[in-house]
């Protein structure tokens, strides 16, 4: 059944892609029930040079060139907002970019 296929493919790529944010020390993140989004909390990267989501935003898009949307559009500035709504080898190769990061502004 093609609704079936279609809906173990966006589990599977949810489940990828909490799991592996979840392995990148200083972000937390849930597991969402419905939607195409994960809400990941990066709010201990923050520090003078970035005041929110929207710097985080910003310069994750220009240093790693992945995209997010940051978490004060939805309310809450400490979250972005990560799509699964793609295919795995994105997925993949963002979530490595991000990982890559984060590791520098741990330094």
């Amino acid at each position: 059944d093609h609704v079936a296929k279609m809906v173990y493919e966006y589990k599977k790529r949810r489940d990828f892609m909490v799991d592996r944010l979840n392995r990148i020390e200083g972000i937390i993140v849930s597991r969402p029930d419905g939607a195409f989004y994960v809400f990941a909390n990066v709010s201990k990267f923050y520090s003078e040079q970035i005041k929110g989501s929207m710097v985080f935003y910003q310069k994750l898009l220009e240093d790693a060139y992945v995209a997010v949307i940051p978490g004060v559009t939805f309310g809450d500035d400490r979250y972005i907002r990560l799509s699964f709504a793609t295919g795995m080898e994105h997925i993949k190769r963002g979530l490595d970019r991000l990982d890559k990061f984060c590791e520098k502004l741990r330094k």
